[in-house]
C-alpha cells in the first residue's frame, strides 16, 4: 500500500478548501486526495523534466484514483495574519487597501501520514518514491514539506485518524464530516467522457462519403475540448482553463465526505505538551567540518583559544535568546552573577583527534554537568567561524554522556581520546598539549613562582600536588610557541603573554581531561597522559 509521511519544516500548512474564498479563514484539513495526486504530477513536470506524463505515471494515477486514502493527522491549530493590501486606486489622495486574511494550520513539528489501500506495480512504486522524495511543498508555496515513503508494516506517527465516509456509517460523538475534492476513478472517467462526447458531437455528424469541411472539424474539436482525454489530463489543467470552459469544478473530480475528530483542527492556542527535560551529562562532543569536506581547511591547532571563545559566545547567545542568561554551567556565574568556585563549569576544549594539525572536534566538558538549556544550545549550534579560513565551519553533535563514552570512538580518534583522558586506571605523568599560561605575574620565589602557580591550580580543582618540569623547546614542543595565548576583548589578557611546555608528575594516578592556567576553560593549558605512565 503506497504510504507517505510528510514533515512541515516551516510548521505551517496553507490550503484553502474548494469552493471557499481565502478571506473566509478556512483550511483544507486533511489535504484533499485531488490535491495530493495533483502535487505528485506537478512534481514530475517540475523536477523530472517531463513534457508528457510517462506510462508509469499514468498507471500510478490510475491506481491512486481507485481508492480514497486514509490519514493520520498531527495536532494542528488554526492561525492567521491580516494584511492590508494596496489595490492601486487613490481615494482623496490616499491609496485604497483591502483586508486579506492569510490562514494556515499550525502543525509545528507534527507528522502527516497518507495511505492508499491499493497495489502498485514495480515501476509505478519506484516512480511514487521518486516523486515523493522531490516533493517540495503541498498546497500553497509557503507550505514547505519534506516527504518520504513508508513501508506497509511501518508504524504510523501518533495523531488523529481521518477516513472516508461509507454508506450506512454514522459518526460518533466528537466526530465531524468535512467535504474534500477527489479524482474519479480513471475507468469511470473514461466511461463518463465517452457518453458526454457522443452527446455533444450529435449536432455535428460526420458525412458518410465525403471529407468533412474545415468548419465542421473545428466545431467538433471545440465541442470536445472541455473534456480532457483521460484523468491525468484533467489533473494537469489549471484554474483558468476549466473556468474558460465554464466548469464549476475540474472535470474528473468529485466531492467526497470524510470523517475527522472535531478537535483535530483547533481554534486557539493548543495546550502545551509537557516536555521531559533531559538528564545532565558530563560532556558533549562536537565534530567540525567544512562545506568542501577538506580537513586542511579546518582551523589549525594554534587557534585553539580563539575557536573555543567563538564557540562559547555562540552557545551563551543561544541560551540568552535576547534575555538575561541563567546557565551557570556555560557562564561560570551563579544566579546572582557571582563567579563559581572550583572550576566546575564548562570547559570548551577544541582538539585534534586525527593528528593532522587541524582542530576537528570540540569537547564541551563540565564537572558540574550540562543541564537541559546548555544541551539545547549545543544541539542547536550548526556553524562557527575561523579567521582566515574558507567560509564557515559546520558543527554537529557527535556524542554526549559520561566522559568514558568517548573511549568508544574508532581509530585514529580513540588513541587521542585515551591520551586526553588517561587510561582506565589513570596516569601519573602528564605533558602539555597546549601551552600553560601563568594566571599571575611570575616571581622567582614565593607563592607566584611557576611551580607554585601550577600547584595552586591543581589544588583549586581538587587534584593532588605534582612536581613541575619545564620542557625545553624541541621538535615536539616547538609547535606550542605559535599558539594564540591572549583572549579577545573585553576579556582580560594574561599578565604576561608567555606560554610553557610542562611535564607534571603526580604521586598518584589521576584521570583527565586536565587543563590549567589562564584560558584553561578555552583549551589553553591542556595536558595529555604521557606514554611512560600508561
Amino acid at each position: 500500500m503506497p504510504t507517505l509521511l510528510i514533515r512541515f519544516p516551516g510548521g505551517r500548512y496553507h490550503a484553502t478548501p474548494w469552493g471557499h474564498h481565502v478571506n473566509e479563514g478556512l483550511v483544507e484539513w486533511p489535504p484533499s486526495p485531488w490535491r495530493m495526486i495533483r502535487a505528485l504530477i506537478a512534481c514530475g513536470f517540475a523536477t523530472q523534466g517531463w513534457h508528457e506524463a510517462p506510462e508509469a505515471a499514468r498507471r500510478l494515477v490510475d491506481a491512486l484514483s481507485t481508492t480514497l486514502p486514509t490519514y493520520r493527522l498531527p495536532r494542528a491549530t488554526v492561525a492567521h495574519t491580516r494584511h492590508y493590501m494596496p489595490i492601486g486606486v487613490l481615494d482623496k489622495g490616499r491609496e485604497k487597501t483591502t483586508l486579506v486574511f492569510d490562514t494556515w494550520a499550525d502543525v509545528q513539528n507534527g507528522l502527516l501520514a497518507v495511505r492508499w489501500d491499493c497495489e502498485l506495480d514495480e515501476q509505478s512504486a519506484e516512480l511514487f518514491a521518486l516523486l515523493v522524495g522531490h516533493l517540495g511543498y503541498l498546497g500553497r508555496s509557503e507550505s514547505w514539506v519534506i516527504a518520504e515513503v513508508l513501508s506497509d508494516d511501518a508504524v504510523l506517527p501518533d495523531g488523529h485518524d481521518a477516513y472516508p465516509h461509507t454508506d450506512g456509517h454514522r459518526g460518533d460523538r466528537g466526530w465531524e464530516q468535512v467535504a474534500l475534492m477527489a479524482p474519479d476513478g480513471a475507468t469511470d472517467y473514461l466511461t463518463w467522457r465517452t457518453a458526454r462526447v457522443e452527446a455533444v458531437l450529435q449536432p455535428f455528424p460526420l458525412p458518410d462519403s465525403k471529407r468533412p469541411a474545415a468548419k465542421l472539424v473545428k466545431q467538433r474539436l471545440d465541442a470536445e475540448a472541455p473534456y480532457p482525454a483521460d484523468l491525468i489530463k484533467c489533473l494537469q489543467q489549471d484554474t483558468s482553463w476549466w473556468k474558460s470552459h465554464r466548469w464549476s469544478q475540474p472535470p474528473g473530480s468529485r466531492r467526497v465526505l470524510y470523517w475527522r475528530p472535531s478537535n483535530c483542527l483547533e481554534v486557539g492556542a493548543p495546550a502545551p505538551v509537557a516536555r521531559r527535560r533531559p538528564a545532565r551529562v558530563d560532556m558533549m562532543l562536537l565534530a567540525l567540518t567544512t562545506h568542501s569536506g577538506s580537513r586542511s581547511a579546518l582551523p589549525p591547532v594554534t587557534r585553539t583559544l580563539p575557536q573555543a571563545e567563538l564557540l562559547h559566545r555562540s552557545l551563551v547567545a543561544r541560551v540568552a535568546n535576547g534575555s538575561r542568561v541563567d546557565c551557570p554551567e556555560l557562564t561560570g556565574r551563579d544566579t546572582h552573577g557571582q563567579p563559581l568556585k572550583g572550576h566546575r563549569h564548562a570547559h570548551i576544549l577544541p582538539v585534534d583527534l586525527d593528528g593532522d594539525g587541524h582542530l576537528d572536534h570540540v569537547v564541551v566538558y563540565a564537572p558540574m554537568g550540562l543541564g537541559s538549556d546548555a544541551q539545547e544550545a549545543v544541539r542547536s549550534l550548526k556553524r562557527t567561524w575561523t579567521k582566515g579560513g574558507v567560509g564557515d565551519v559546520r558543527v554537529a553533535v557527535a556524542g554526549h554522556g559520561e566522559l568514558r563514552t568517548l573511549r568508544v570512538l574508532p581509530q585514529p580518534y580513540g588513541g587521542r581520546v585515551d591520551a586526553l583522558l588517561g587510561p582506565d586506571g589513570g596516569a601519573r605523568v602528564w605533558g602539555s598539549v597546549t601551552p600553560f599560561v601563568p594566571p599571575r605575574f611570575q616571581k622567582r620565589r614565593g607563592p607566584n613562582t611557576l611551580e607554585a602557580q601550577v600547584v595552586a591550580e591543581l589544588t583549586s580543582r581538587g587534584l593532588p600536588e605534582a612536581t613541575v618540569e619545564v620542557r625545553p623547546w624541541d621538535a615536539q614542543t616547538l609547535r606550542l610557541r605559535h599558539a594564540i595565548r591572549v583572549r579577545r576583548a573585553p576579556a582580560s589578557p594574561p599578565p604576561v603573554d608567555v606560554g610553557f611546555a610542562l611535564r607534571l608528575t603526580f604521586a598518584e594516578r589521576i584521570q583527565g581531561p586536565l587543563s590549567l592556567g589562564y584560558g584553561s576553560h578555552f583549551g589553553l593549558g591542556l595536558f595529555e597522559a604521557c606514554d611512560g605512565s600508561l
